[in-house]
């Protein structure tokens, strides 16, 4: 761990709410909090005048000051820098994950029913990076407030018993172990193609398949309870897609886990169809942590 909470700001409403989350986060760490702002003013191929990237690079200097005002202002105990890269968005926040713990950025919502609209800096970081990166939409600072602090609501994290991720499940528990809530934690299954579709209907079926599922979920979980006894831990295996149930259960919960295997391929990095519908319709937060 590198004792630091890194957060995007970009003068966005999303990156907004993803400062004060980031804030949160770091003093439930006891780590500083970095703000930094990203854009690339001096690259060969840039036609802007140097009096317009001047004139940027003080309104981004302004925007990372003003935000850490507010921040100190309501964190008084929390230790607020602030970066300015020059340097493209995407390459430069990557690069900043890889100091911090953790890296926070806002993502673009339409509403309750579109949920999330993933950018392409948000995305190219993702793929981009090892680090855990938590995508936190507009107007979820007020949401934290009105609702109380993101200690009162649960956890929630994906698991595939096919392939069990240490990196991924020391996320959830510990986050959950800081905020002294739930961990409730989800396994998705779906009939193997020799049941047949006749097998759909038989309770007998369903009931012996949901055993099987929720046992294998029991063993995955069992040597995180007993590193983490004072984790309250909700595990549930159903029949159902992965993504839907992810973000059903995480519709009222203060953040959701997913993860992302370490991958490549011939048309690059990818995140995998569950995960990338989590982050695109996820109401709360959503952290992706990389693993392999």
């Amino acid at each position: 761990m590198n004792g630091l909470v890194a957060v995007g700001l970009d003068g966005s409403a999303e990156s907004v709410a993803a400062a004060h989350w980031a804030a949160r986060e770091a003093l439930a760490r006891g780590v500083p909090l970095r703000l930094v702002h990203a854009e690339e003013w001096s690259s060969p191929r840039d036609i802007t005048p140097v009096a317009s990237a001047e004139m940027r690079s003080r309104w981004a200097q302004a925007l990372l000051r003003d935000a850490a005002d507010e921040l100190r202002e309501r964190h008084p105990a929390l230790a607020v820098s602030t970066r300015s890269l020059d340097d493209r968005p995407a390459k430069a926040l990557a690069g900043v994950a890889a100091t911090a713990d953790v890296l926070v950025l806002g993502s673009r919502g339409l509403g309750a029913l579109t949920g999330f609209i993933l950018g392409s800096v948000g995305m190219a970081v993702i793929h981009a990076t090892e680090r855990p990166v938590v995508l936190v939409r507009a107007g979820e600072d007020a949401r934290a407030h009105s609702q109380g602090h993101d200690a009162d609501r649960e956890l929630v994290v994906g698991v595939d018993t096919g392939r069990p991720c240490d990196a991924l499940l020391a996320f959830a528990f510990e986050e959950a172990s800081r905020r002294s809530c739930t961990l409730r934690a989800l396994h998705s299954w779906t009939l193997p193609p020799v049941a047949g579709y006749g097998a759909a209907y038989d309770p007998r079926v369903h009931a012996q398949l949901d055993m099987i599922a929720k046992a294998g979920l029991d063993e995955v979980l069992e040597p995180w309870r007993e590193k983490y006894p004072a984790v309250r831990v909700a595990a549930r295996a159903t029949a159902g897609h992965a993504a839907s149930q992810l973000v059903e259960a995480g519709s009222k919960a203060g953040l959701v886990v997913v993860g992302r295997r370490i991958r490549s391929s011939s048309v690059g990095a990818h995140i995998g169809p569950v995960t990338h519908a989590v982050l695109h319709h996820s109401r709360a937060p959503v952290a992706v942590v990389a693993h392999p």
